[in-house]
């Protein structure tokens, strides 16, 4: 699985530790910036990027975006058909379970002001190692989101 990776300033930190970490953890990382800490940069220059690779290939990626709250992110990188971000600002892993579990989520936006590096790692790794359950008994999670991307 490929994770792309993404953020602004206020979650650049936050990335720079996220993307480190997968790498150490045998992951093929992509990173879509931002490069260096400029506290002006906009999220959708970096996020825009990391969602497109997601949606041209979300069965076998996944993405990860920060910023301050992880709205914007998440509104951004869902603006692109087949992309499903989650947003998560106060750690709950049953949240990001379900997300993945019921809504295929492909993209978790982090909240970078609101999360320790430490939840966010523990976030990351159930976001990545949950699978959706949109079968059998559970097909209306499937249902449903066929009807997003309409």
């Amino acid at each position: 699985m490929k994770i792309f990776i993404a953020s602004d300033h206020a979650g650049f930190e936050l990335k720079e530790k996220l993307r480190e970490w997968l790498v150490k953890k045998g992951y093929e990382v992509k990173d879509f910036g931002a490069f260096s800490y400029n506290e002006t940069d906009d999220y959708p220059d970096f996020v825009r990027d990391a969602a497109k690779a997601v949606a041209n290939n979300p069965e076998q990626s996944r993405g990860i975006v920060l910023g301050g709250s992880g709205q914007g992110e998440a509104m951004a990188a869902n603006r692109f058909k087949g992309v499903r971000a989650a947003v998560l600002y106060k750690f709950s892993a049953e949240i990001v379970r379900l997300a993945r579990q019921h809504n295929n989520a492909n993209i978790l936006s982090l909240g970078a002001r609101f999360i320790s590096e430490d939840e966010a790692k523990t976030a990351v790794e159930i976001f990545l190692e949950t699978e959706f359950n949109g079968i059998g008994e559970n097909e209306r999670h499937l249902r449903r989101i066929k009807k997003i991307d309409l």
